[in-house]
């Protein structure tokens, strides 16, 4: 029941106002709900184009596939359908490979960038590459975009029956991984191939990981020998070992929340070399560290914005993997 006087007109005008306001803030508070909105990679990938304004061609198959990819003039390939491979397909530089709807991409192979430059890969299914195959494979190449992909196997076999779902080596550099999903692996992103390789890798293999969903894979999430990475607003699920920074790679580890994982980073395991990892924003959720370098690498030379870890789950599982552009 009223008590007091009734409100005037200018009162009554304040409050709506200020109802507005707050709802509008509300609003504004909300997690921003996912990538689609990139038009062009953020990190250490910035300025990659792929093929640009270049006139599209859609493939269903492997042969057109294949040669739509080949040399290196401006090019943008379409894939419609999901596409059989054996082994692994040369992508040339200069080219954006993209899905077309939420089920297109690659399966038992992988694509290679293999010494190219300039290349885009967003929207595929790529799943269960056998062995040697990656699902992508980054080699000795240059300014590479890899968004909004769903990668995928099973744990069904032994760990060397499939090879890696996404390795970047051989001194490859200027690469962003954004808003992708790699589920159900035991060896999801290598990045630097051995630890006898420092004289073509040092100084090179510098890679962004943000906004990517790893869910039930095992390890390598990423490993780096060498290089610098930065790796933030990453949700991972179900993890052994994660962030894995080794033979004297630096890692910036920022704002990311890892769920049913037993190690989230470490710099101390298998390599003869410790790497070097800078912890900041994470939320753990138990998971241990074993942290054995603090390194230099704080301050990525490159404009970014990290959203804070509470909400990272909500942005990366409406917006990660194909699909979702």
């Amino acid at each position: 029941m009223r008590t007091g006087p009734p409100r005037t007109q200018a009162q009554r005008s304040a409050l709506l106002a200020a109802s507005a306001a707050l709802a509008t803030a509300a609003v504004m508070a909300l997690p921003f709900p996912a990538g689609a909105a990139d038009s062009a990679p953020i990190g250490f990938g910035a300025g990659t184009t792929g093929g640009g304004g270049a006139g599209a061609v859609t493939v269903s198959t492997l042969a057109a596939f294949k040669t739509a990819v080949t040399g290196s003039t401006a090019k943008v390939v379409k894939v419609n359908g999901l596409i059989s491979l054996s082994g692994q397909v040369d992508v040339g530089s200069n080219t954006t490979v993209l899905g077309v709807g939420s089920s297109s991409g690659f399966t038992g192979g992988g694509l290679r960038l293999k010494k190219v430059t300039n290349v885009v890969i967003r929207n595929l299914n790529i799943s269960k590459p056998l062995k040697p195959a990656d699902g992508i494979e980054v080699q000795a190449s240059t300014k590479v975009w890899i968004d909004h992909n769903s990668f995928s196997a099973d744990r069904d076999h032994d760990k060397d029956y499939y090879d890696g779902l996404l390795d970047i080596n051989h001194a490859s550099d200027f690469v962003t991984v954004s808003w992708n999903t790699f589920k159900d692996h035991y060896k999801g992103s290598l990045v630097g191939h051995s630890d006898n390789n420092a004289s073509q890798d040092t100084g090179h293999l510098r890679v962004t990981y943000h906004h990517n969903h790893f869910s039930n894979v095992y390890s390598r999430i990423p490993s780096l020998r060498f290089g610098t990475g930065h790796f933030y607003d990453n949700y991972v699920v179900g993890a052994e070992t994660a962030v894995h920074s080794r033979m004297g790679a630096q890692m910036l580890v920022e704002n990311n929340v890892f769920r049913s994982t037993v190690v989230a980073v470490t710099t101390s395991r298998d390599s003869d070399v410790d790497g070097y990892a800078n912890l900041t924003g994470n939320d753990l959720g138990g998971a241990a560290t074993e942290v054995s370098r603090v390194g230099t690498f704080t301050k990525p030379p490159y404009s970014y914005t990290a959203e804070p870890a509470s909400s990272v789950v909500a942005s990366v599982t409406s917006g990660a993997g194909a699909g979702k552009l």
